[in-house]
């Protein structure tokens, strides 16, 4: 535990930091997981849709900084790859 204010206040801080990061995170996942499975199903006009759909959620996340911007571009390359695929 910490042991002065200021680093009271910055666990604090972090804890709240790391539960906005972590529903970030999750609803991209989310996006990620159910571009998969529309691509699985081969539904074209649904794909777009949420292709769009996960590319908008990944660069929320990296915007705010819940991921890497790498990570966030090699996933959506990978995701359009899958997309032009099914």
């Amino acid at each position: 535990m910490a042991n002065n204010k200021s680093a009271i206040k910055r666990w604090h801080q972090s804890l709240k930091r790391r539960d906005r990061n972590r529903a970030t995170r999750s609803f991209a996942r989310t996006a990620v997981r159910s571009l998969r499975e529309v691509a699985a199903a081969g539904d074209e006009a649904t794909t777009a849709t949420a292709l769009s759909a996960a590319y908008s959620a990944l660069d929320r996340a990296a915007k705010k900084g819940a991921i890497h911007r790498g990570k966030a571009d090699r996933t959506k390359r990978r995701l359009a790859a899958l997309a032009a695929k099914a």
